[in-house]
C-alpha cells in the first residue's frame, strides 16, 4: 500500500506563489509517474501536470508558464510550483502516483487526500 500525503495548499492572493508537496510512503517496490490533479466545486477532477519517473514532464497547456511540476526520487516526493495565482486556480490539488508491489506486479493506482488552495484578496 501507498500512502499519498499533501502539503503546502493554503490562502494566497491573485498573483502570489505556492508551492505544494507530496510525500508517498508505505511498502512498495518503485513510484513510476507521479501527477498533480485539481478539482474545483461543480467541475470534474482535471490533469495539471505529471512527471515520470525519467524525469519527463507534461503541464496542462493553459497552466504552462505559471506551474512547475518537480519530483525529489530519492524522496518519492513531487512538487508543484504555482505562480502568478489567479482566483479561478482555486481548488482541491490532488497528487496521485503510479506504484507497484514488485518488480513483477502490475503498477496501481493512488491518490491523496487532497490539498486545498484558495485564491482570494
Amino acid at each position: 500500500q501507498v500512502q499519498l500525503v499533501e502539503s503546502g495548499g493554503g490562502l494566497v492572493q491573485p498573483g502570489g506563489s505556492l508551492r505544494l508537496s507530496c510525500i508517498a510512503s508505505g511498502s512498495f517496490y518503485k513510484i513510476y509517474d507521479m501527477a498533480w490533479y485539481r478539482q474545483s466545486p461543480g467541475k470534474e477532477r482535471e490533469l495539471v501536470a505529471t512527471m515520470t519517473r525519467g524525469g519527463r514532464t507534461n503541464c496542462s497547456e493553459s497552466l504552462k508558464g505559471r506551474f512547475t511540476i518537480s519530483r525529489d526520487k530519492a524522496n518519492n516526493t513531487v512538487y508543484l510550483q504555482m505562480n502568478n495565482l489567479k482566483p479561478e486556480d482555486a481548488a482541491v490539488y490532488f497528487c496521485h502516483a503510479y506504484s507497484s508491489h514488485s518488480a513483477y506486479s502490475e503498477a496501481l493506482e493512488y491518490w491523496g487526500q487532497g490539498t486545498q488552495v484558495t485564491v482570494s484578496s
